[in-house]
């Protein structure tokens, strides 16, 4: 809610851009915009905007056609629902959109923008975008940490063999394993015992209220002119938030430069240990005279990466693993072949391995049909072109800001048989992937953009549920309902958490150890 005194702050400087508003509003149209909604001026269509945005946006294409306008405030948003549309956005005019409009939040958030989502498109971007998907999240570092996963989900299992027979939420452990998983990929075993289940806890409160900061309607971002003044106290907020996971990133770098200088001695008689985790990765890339020297790797870019892993690689995959489990539990056809592949693949003797997972195609699909219907970020993350251009016959000024609206393209059903069903026989066709070179289906995104954690996140997603599903049976709390529904932010979430009861499945209790 606004104070008195943040009201008449934000009056008196209504009242002093409104003579300019109003121009904005009634100059002629010179150019061939799109069409859509009337607008009020000054504030365009922001009044009517409707909080699950995905739903919104899909519904005016029904009215407007597959490309549209929308006045938010002075900005100009293009909205696209058409596959065709988009393909040539992020295929045929892929550089020119390969930009960002960055909101005041999340140029706080990952310092000033040097992130691998928000930085401009150019050397720097390049050079980051080199580091994550050639290093740091190649299958070869990848496969290096696989340790650091398995010794997580083990943990998970454990805990989930404890509680059978009772009700558990199973998308706050999903997020506490993958937020464990990430962490330890991150620094390792910098953080062990009970500092681990600290910092775990305070990472989980971070990251729910930076994400919820991400996604709140700031003024700042629709009337630029007003962003000095931080009407809503967001990027306040924002820097209160990054200034603790500062400090973590901070101490734990500290510790790892700490303990590298106690173990020199060590390496000079090669005794010293081999670290595996992001951190070292990035730290000895930061050291390495072999960087770019016109894009120098630094010590911020270290912070802004890091960021990117823990607010980008959590409640991407945790959401994902929990619509995942609701599909699947809700037909039960589905689960039973689930259950019958990983039987045949895994053996009822064993525990899932992610040398397993190449082999569960029908697993594969399901993971594939459940970012169909529930595509992560239902919106991707906004583009902006760095020139005017025409897409679908209709200009698109340089500086707006575009929505992809890949939920609605998902669903569409001109492309896919019966859209609303959960059918994960529509993906056992090998064409289908995530590379996002066909625009019928692209949950990642596409084009130069996409994003660089595809590797990270397929097997994150795939081992999560495979061993769930593989170990346990799951059933509904009696009197309770199970549903799929959504609701709208940056990341697309459930609506009511997943509350469900495991049951061992498996008769070897060994194989529920954490070790």
């Amino acid at each position: 809610m606004f104070t008195l005194s943040t009201l008449l702050l934000l009056f008196s400087a209504l009242l002093a851009v409104i003579c300019y508003a109003c121009l904005y509003f009634i100059k002629p149209n010179t150019q061939s915009l799109p069409p859509g909604p009337p607008a009020l001026p000054f504030f365009g269509n922001l009044l009517s905007l409707h909080p699950d945005l995905h739903t919104y946006f899909a519904a005016l294409a029904q009215t407007h056609g597959p490309i549209y306008k929308l006045r938010l405030g002075s900005k100009l948003a293009i909205v696209i629902t058409s596959s065709a549309v988009a393909r040539e956005v992020l295929k045929d005019h892929d550089t020119v959109f390969a930009n960002r409009d960055v909101p005041a939040a999340a140029r706080v958030a990952t310092y000033g923008g040097v992130d691998i989502a928000w930085t401009p498109y150019g050397a720097e971007w390049r050079m980051l975008r080199k580091v994550c998907t050639a290093k740091m999240l190649s299958n070869t570092t990848l496969d290096s940490v696989y340790d650091l996963r398995r010794n997580e989900m083990r943990k998970t299992v454990s805990y989930l063999y404890g509680q059978a027979g009772s009700a558990v939420n199973v998308g706050e452990q999903v997020f506490l394993t993958v937020m464990n998983v990430i962490t330890s990929m991150m620094w390792g075993t910098v953080v062990e015992g009970a500092e681990r289940e600290t910092l775990g806890a305070e990472f989980r409160e971070l990251v729910a209220e930076t994400t919820q900061l991400l996604g709140k309607p700031n003024l700042s971002d629709f009337f630029p002119w007003l962003a000095r003044f931080d009407l809503q106290g967001v990027e306040k907020e924002m820097q209160v938030l990054v200034s603790r996971f500062d400090g973590i990133f901070e101490r734990m770098i500290g510790e790892r430069v700490k303990v590298d200088e106690e173990e020199e001695e060590e390496e000079e008689n090669g005794k010293r240990k081999e670290r595996k985790d992001f951190l070292q990765f990035l730290l000895d890339l930061k050291d390495s005279e072999s960087g770019d020297s016109k894009t120098p790797f630094t010590l911020t870019h270290v912070k802004a990466l890091l960021m990117d892993m823990v607010t980008g690689g959590t409640d991407t995959s945790s959401n994902a693993i929990e619509f995942a489990i609701a599909e699947v539990m809700h037909n039960p056809e589905i689960m039973k072949r689930v259950q019958e592949e990983l039987e045949v693949v895994v053996g009822k003797d064993n525990i899932v391995e992610e040398s397993h997972i190449r082999k569960l195609i029908y697993l594969q699909a399901v993971m594939k049909e459940t970012l169909r219907l529930h595509p992560v970020l239902p919106l991707l993350v906004p583009h902006c072109p760095s020139q005017t251009t025409t897409v679908g016959g209709y200009t698109i000024p340089k500086g707006s800001r575009v929505f992809i609206n890949v939920w609605a393209i998902h669903r569409d059903p001109s492309i896919w048989e019966k859209p609303l069903e959960f059918d994960p026989t529509r993906f056992l066709d090998a064409k289908w992937d995530f590379t996002g070179n066909d625009f019928h289906y692209f949950p990642f995104g596409s084009g130069r953009r996409i994003c660089a954690g595809i590797g990270m996140a397929e097997r994150t997603v795939l081992y999560f549920l495979a061993t769930l599903l593989h170990l346990f049976d799951w059933t509904i709390p009696q009197g309770e309902k199970l549903d799929s529904s959504e609701k709208f932010g940056i990341v697309l979430k459930k609506k009511t958490p997943l509350v469900i009861i495991p049951t061992p499945r498996l008769s070897n209790p060994e194989l529920y150890n954490s070790i």
